[in-house]
């Protein structure tokens, strides 16, 4: 599970809180019915008394009594008895004061046998969702919703293997479905490019749901973003959902629409350095970009290219601008 250590203590804070409330809500709902029956104070009394007497007299007698532990049963059972009366007296269910619990399956603790309840993941998937920048994208965008029919299947590119549109997007489709599926084993990373409105940035969306759901660490910035982070950064402004090594560290870095930032210097040296820390910490990146290869090439720095050639796969998005295709 790819939390970072903030991420963590926030859901284990959660839990907390959680907890917390629940006490506090048990506690006026036991003021409450003390208010209204005063004798339930009373019985609880005699059931802890009894309790601990028979405990005890175990304890010093070092032997097993039949007759007596008959006899607490049977006390604690009338005494048990007294309290449902009391509380349906004044209109409660007989376990209205029991241990209150959000997630009865783990009590609250995040944790079953050792292992993460659905509860957590669920606390998770909502903190990876908040610093993903994709909260609430993914909802209409993923693998379900995505539509071949917007592209092309009938005009044919010679350069292309003879392929149509459709097909060429079925093979990107089948390759990001996979990207998902070798995620953890493989670390893989893409770089989509082709004109604009073809469908890179809901490519992306469709994998950035699938990992989220999976408690990935998912980042999605635009190309501008992504570059004033890192002015952020420099300049030591307060940024509070991400930090430096975060932008390298998380599962899945989405840099958008690259080649829309201004062409500098700075710009360039900043992309290198997290293109190629993310290469040697096995980290997965997907770049998308509205020009060619070509132009990539001369944008860029040829170590930068080069890093993005030989570590990246190149997906094609052919096609109408799809958004204008949905208004039409």
């Amino acid at each position: 599970m790819a939390l970072t250590n903030s991420q963590y203590d926030a859901v284990m804070r959660l839990y907390d809180e959680e907890r917390s409330a629940n006490r506090r809500e048990l506690d006026t709902r036991e003021d409450f019915v003390l208010s209204q029956c005063p004798d339930y104070q009373k019985i609880k009394t005699k059931i802890i008394d009894l309790s601990y007497n028979y405990a005890n007299s175990r304890i010093s007698n070092h032997s097993f009594n039949e007759e007596e532990s008959k006899a607490y049963k049977s006390s604690l059972e009338n005494l048990k008895a007294q309290m449902q009366a009391c509380l349906a007296s004044i209109g409660k269910p007989a376990n209205y004061l029991d241990q209150i619990y959000t997630c009865p399956k783990c009590k609250d603790t995040g944790f079953i046998q050792g292992k993460h309840c659905d509860c957590f993941k669920k606390k998770a998937i909502d903190f990876v969702y908040r610093d993903s920048n994709l909260k609430n994208i993914t909802i209409s965008e993923n693998f379900s919703t995505f539509n071949l029919n917007y592209y092309d299947n009938l005009q044919i590119y010679p350069d292309r293997g003879n392929m149509t549109a459709r097909q060429i997007m079925e093979n990107n489709l089948a390759i990001c479905k996979d990207f998902v599926k070798d995620f953890d084993a493989k670390h893989p990373s893409l770089l989509l490019y082709g004109n604009s409105g073809t469908g890179k940035t809901f490519m992306s969306n469709c994998i950035a749901k699938e990992l989220l759901e999976s408690i990935h660490s998912v980042i999605y910035l635009t190309s501008t973003e992504f570059f004033d982070k890192y002015k952020k950064f420099n300049y030591n402004e307060n940024d509070d959902s991400l930090s430096a090594d975060y932008l390298l560290e998380c599962d899945l870095l989405i840099i958008d629409d690259l080649g829309t930032e201004p062409k500098s210097a700075y710009n360039e040296s900043k992309l290198f350095y997290c293109v190629n820390e993310r290469i040697l910490r096995q980290k997965s990146t997907i770049i998308s970009s509205n020009i060619d290869i070509i132009e990539l090439r001369d944008r860029y720095s040829e170590r930068t290219f080069s890093r993005l050639i030989s570590h990246y796969t190149p997906l094609e998005f052919l096609g109408n601008d799809i958004r204008l295709l949905k208004k039409m």
